[in-house]
């Protein structure tokens, strides 16, 4: 059972993450698709994922023999540059103690040592590595994760807001319970967190339904992955070669612009689109940003209709005679 220790000022600095973080995705997708024995369902996933891995990306299971990971791979950034500048960032000598730890006396391959010595040849590997990764796993679903996300942002803060942190806490893992400042999580590995001050960030992930993933580095606050979503990793959305719109705006605000003939309330449009009221407010706010929608409140309703230049995009263009 996970079990994670709050102070008072822990639990006013619990905090959600704005928006997904890409290297920590990438983990948690790397992490499901070599883990051992997956879930039936999660085969095809795994199979298609690890086909799509290229060559290029090989070098980062050097950096995790034994699935045991050096720390120094624990950042937080909103692009995947900004998280390996972070990662490049990281003191020499907390590089040199972690690919110690995770080698112990096992012979590491040639770069991994110019790695320990700070080589920028070896560096500029991880980097590659990394970007490899994501462009085969992660960039074909990224704008699915985005959405997702913002769910489990819009669900989090609902449910702080009307019931408290706790409540809020709880949700996030069904069967925990938060009692006397301690949060436990049954199902989790066996460990006992100690906040004392650092705070939390919570951040869901939706490509490591299996468990929580935890980061808890000295001096910074502990980042907690919770699994999120409907329990199986994203997919792209379906292309159609025929619909342009959908090729350009992508499958979902295409539909909205064309649902948006008509004035529509955020509510209405998220039920037609089958997504949370968050996610149909962020879609109508793109369209919008793009001229293409307007937004009118009248008292606490919001409606949003297509502009006229959003009509002309939806208009099928006349045949060629």
């Amino acid at each position: 059972m996970l079990r994670i220790h709050f102070t008072g000022d822990d639990l006013t600095g619990v905090r959600f993450a704005p928006r997904p973080a890409p290297l920590q995705e990438l983990h948690a997708a790397l992490t499901t698709a070599v883990g051992p024995d997956p879930a039936p369902l999660l085969a095809p996933w795994r199979g298609r994922v690890l086909r799509a891995l290229p060559t290029a990306a090989g070098p980062l299971a050097d950096l995790v023999p034994a699935g045991r990971p050096p720390v120094f791979l624990d950042v937080l950034g909103d692009t995947l540059a900004d998280s390996f500048d972070r990662i490049r960032a990281t003191p020499p000598e907390l590089v040199r103690a972690e690919l110690e730890r995770v080698y112990g006396p096992v012979p590491a391959p040639r770069w991994i040592r110019g790695l320990h010595a700070g080589e920028g040849p070896s560096w500029r590997i991880v980097g590659r590595a990394q970007r490899a990764a994501y462009e085969a796993v992660l960039a074909p679903v990224w704008s699915v994760v985005q959405d997702l996300h913002r769910d489990a942002f819009a669900r989090y803060a609902l449910t702080a807001a009307e019931h408290g942190v706790a409540a809020a806490l709880t949700a996030l893992a069904p069967g925990s319970t938060l009692r006397d400042g301690v949060w436990e999580w049954p199902g989790a590995a066996a460990r006992d967190v100690r906040l004392r001050g650092r705070g939390l960030v919570l951040l869901p992930t939706f490509h490591h339904p299996a468990g929580p993933l935890l980061q808890d580095l000295p001096g910074r606050p502990v980042v907690l992955s919770c699994p999120a979503g409907p329990g199986l990793p994203p997919v792209p959305d379906p292309e159609d070669p025929d619909d342009p719109l959908a090729a350009t705006l992508g499958r979902t605000r295409a539909e909205a612009l064309r649902l948006l003939a008509e004035p529509r309330t955020t509510t209405s449009l998220a039920r037609a689109l089958r997504v949370s009221n968050a996610t149909a407010s962020a879609h109508a706010a793109a369209l919008r940003t793009a001229g293409l929608v307007t937004t009118r409140r009248t008292g606490r309703s919001v409606s949003h209709e297509r502009s006229a230049l959003g009509t002309l995009l939806v208009m099928p263009k006349s045949p060629t005679p």
